[in-house]
């Protein structure tokens, strides 16, 4: 990841090639808010940071503001607006269109055992298809492996609603590091017994066989993100969340 000063982009402003990683054998990987057009101009669609990771070969705009917008390979959270004969309506924000989840895009699925989902309840999905001009498709499987890896559908919990930015931090691979997120680690270590998955479209479930842990979780990752949290105002704010709670 980049160390140096951030560099501010707006919309239609053409990124200098030096700028561009490279690799001899990797392909060049556009994140959320760039846009190639041919030959060889990579431009913002959106105002924000522009973040390059040389290791990976990729580059995104890192933003807070507007809709989400439906990258390939982004990890999301949706909800099942409805069933039609061969997918599922998906939505995943209210100004982006509905994407598709095939019946069969589960693992080990097939017309008698895939899952009966309803309207209202939540998936974890990969973006397996997004351009301008179709609906967004997901999976919840690994088309390689067939595998689940952790996608599917998301039971009881409860989802929080987070920027994009916080969203894109916290899903990083190295999101203490990198991402300067501390917060569910600290959590962590104060005891507290949960999962959460993490939707690039600025949604982070939470699931515990405590209501309370799920509340205190959801409250700190929003204040985090909302009061723009340091690493070790983090963790004060979660000492003292658990405080309160016990």
């Amino acid at each position: 990841m980049s160390t140096e000063s951030p560099i501010i982009v707006l919309p239609g402003e053409v990124i200098d090639r030096s700028l561009i990683p490279t690799h001899k054998k990797n392909p060049l990987r556009l994140g959320p808010g760039l846009r190639h057009i041919p030959p060889s101009e990579i431009v913002p669609t959106v105002a924000g940071q522009l973040v390059v990771d040389h290791r990976k070969t990729s580059m995104w705009i890192e933003y807070n503001g507007g809709r989400y917008i439906p990258s390939q390979g982004d990890l999301i959270i949706g909800q099942i607006a409805r069933s039609a004969t061969d997918f599922y309506y998906v939505s995943l924000s209210p100004y982006t269109p509905n994407a598709t989840l095939p019946h069969l895009a589960f693992e080990s699925a097939t017309k008698k055992t895939r899952p009966q989902l309803s309207p209202g309840e939540l998936v974890y999905a990969r973006v397996s298809l997004a351009n301008r001009h179709m609906d967004p498709e997901l999976e919840c499987v690994n088309s390689s492996t067939g595998k689940a890896d952790g996608l599917g559908p998301l039971k009881d919990g409860m989802v929080f609603d987070v920027s994009l930015g916080f969203a894109r931090r916290l899903l990083m691979a190295k999101s203490r590091e990198e991402g300067k997120v501390e917060v569910l680690e600290a959590l962590g270590e104060e005891g507290l017994a949960f999962e959460t998955a993490v939707g690039r479209n600025g949604k982070v479930w939470v699931g515990s066989e405590s209501v309370k842990t799920v509340v205190v979780v959801g409250r700190a990752l929003k204040e985090t993100d909302e009061r723009g949290l340091g690493v070790e105002a983090q963790r004060k704010l979660v000492k003292k969340l658990v405080r309160e709670m016990r």
